[in-house]
């Protein structure tokens, strides 16, 4: 069960802004087309990725199978934890949209929706994680213990910790 539920630590950087831009797309899709099952792989991916990285998730497994292979770019190991944690980010923006999309107003779900579908598009085209970027500011401001993510501390360009 340790092999299905637990996070990659370190993450390929290319594999996950290859899945940034299925979630791009996929959310795009949504909204265009209106479908709230959409929504549905959406929030599931996501749920997915949360819980078990790539393993359970369909978007994860063809970024790592798939696409990441096709491209033949050079893998860039990144720390886990930010990543799971803009996971988990995703997690609840696109929970809300569905919400409000299918019981309160498709225009406020397909709105919530457009904001994780730019935020992937930066993580995609720039490599820039909004979800990294706060969580390592949480470390910063000792609301994320350093434990949580030890090679954050040499990574970081948001030192965690306040030099002497």
């Amino acid at each position: 069960m340790k092999s299905i539920f637990g996070f990659p630590n370190p993450v390929n950087e290319v594999a996950a802004r290859a899945v940034a831009g299925m979630v791009f797309v996929l959310a795009l899709a949504a909204i265009f087309t209106g479908e709230s099952w959409l929504l549905l792989l959406l929030v599931y991916g996501f749920v997915a990725r949360v819980l078990t990285g790539p393993t359970l998730s369909p978007i994860g497994l063809i970024a790592t199978r798939l696409v990441v292979p096709l491209l033949d770019i050079p893998e860039k190991p990144v720390p886990g934890p930010p990543k799971r944690f803009a996971q988990f980010v995703g997690l609840i923006v696109s929970t809300v949209g569905a919400v409000l999309f299918v019981w309160v107003s498709p225009v406020a779900g397909k709105s919530v929706i457009g904001l994780l579908a730019a935020f992937a598009a930066f993580e995609s085209g720039f490599g820039f994680c909004a979800g990294c970027f706060v969580f390592r500011y949480l470390m910063k401001w000792g609301l994320i213990p350093e434990s949580v993510c030890l090679s954050c501390l040499l990574t970081s360009p948001v030192s965690p910790t306040k030099p002497p």
